[in-house]
């Protein structure tokens, strides 16, 4: 049998995974950057380069070692080289190919947001294609016509910040830590979410698929100092404001993305719906596509939350060119730009 050897470097993840033609995950291995990017409240892509680099193949040599494999079972190499940070995504390119010319294995290279929507397909047992996909991650928050793994139409997506930005964003100023999707879904849950009135923006506008959270995120900094330059670090709030806003950023942003779900399912007229990235993680998101598909009659497919922050396993998506002999060649480069695709 021959293995996947899957490369994930496009942010601030430095990751490996071994997959078989089955998508069977013989081996993971995810290298964090977290705590090197705390203290900005964010990430910064020269540091991110520079760990992936120092990371790279001791992740990918760790990798091998969990899957007792060896280059000589590897069917293809595949690297993320689409969209996502130029340094980070040069080192796992730049790597990929080393490893390609000096083990004579073949090159595949992977976009990263379809990936995240492909992370479906490996918890489920059925085929995920055509469907409508939904990317709702810190970089990309995007709307798909997936007609198969390899056919994707862009239906429409942020103008401007994505929903996991506009997250992290408003952690900054409640208080908490990077990343802050998760401590503001954690304050949520002793908040009241009728307590303070935000904007939902674009709900309303029906002739298009596209979503705005950088006005939702402003609306939450007036709510809390006004107008003008405040030091958030110095803002003093009540534990109750702080669960109350969270409670209720959180739920218009999942206004926000369930309504655009709706409508894409309406104007494509699919019956099969498929999440991915690291906010279809948050609890409240996830309830309420469940109930909005259940109303619908539709077909719901959310990637696990281990899925959903990024890893090398929805680099299984690799195989579908592997099966049509769609390898790269060795002079491939990135694209970091999302260029609506």
């Amino acid at each position: 049998m021959k293995y996947l050897l899957s490369i994930e470097s496009t942010c601030d993840e430095t990751a490996a995974a071994i997959i078989t033609r089955d998508r069977e995950v013989l081996s993971s291995v995810i290298a964090s950057q977290e705590k090197l990017h705390q203290r900005f409240s964010g990430v910064v892509p020269e540091i991110a380069a520079r760990a992936h680099l120092e990371r790279i193949l001791p992740v990918i040599d760790e990798t091998l070692k969990r899957a007792q494999i060896t280059s000589r079972d590897l069917a293809a190499i595949a690297v993320a080289t689409e969209p996502g940070l130029p340094g980070s995504l040069l080192v796992g390119l730049a790597t990929a190919k080393a490893l390609s010319w000096a083990w004579n294995v073949p090159l595949v290279t992977v976009h990263h947001v379809h990936a995240h929507i492909y992370a479906c397909q490996l918890v489920s047992s059925e085929p995920i294609f055509p469907c409508v996909g939904f990317v709702v991650s810190g970089g990309h928050t995007n709307l798909y016509h997936c007609h198969s793994a390899s056919r994707w139409d862009y239906l429409g997506g942020t103008i401007d910040d994505a929903v996991g930005e506009a997250f992290d964003k408003v952690a900054v100023m409640l208080g908490f830590s990077y990343p802050g999707g998760p401590e503001i879904s954690k304050a949520a849950i002793k908040g009241d979410s009728r307590a303070i009135p935000l904007p939902r923006p674009m709900v309303d506008d029906h002739a298009t698929l596209n979503m705005s959270f950088s006005g939702l995120k402003t609306a939450v900094r007036y709510k809390l100092v006004g107008n003008g330059k405040q030091d958030f670090s110095k803002l003093e709030l009540s534990p109750q404001l702080i669960a109350d806003m969270a409670a209720s950023f959180e739920a218009a942003a999942v206004e926000c993305l369930v309504a655009k779900a709706d409508l894409a399912l309406k104007k494509t007229k699919l019956k099969r719906l498929c999440v991915g990235g690291g906010v279809a993680a948050n609890r409240v998101l996830r309830h309420d596509l469940q109930a909005m598909c259940k109303r619908r009659g539709v077909e719901l497919h959310i990637a696990s939350p281990d899925l959903c922050t990024d890893n090398a396993v929805m680099g299984a998506i690799a195989w579908e060119k592997v099966d049509r002999g769609d390898f790269a060649a060795l002079d491939a480069d990135i694209r970091p730009g999302l260029l609506r695709q």
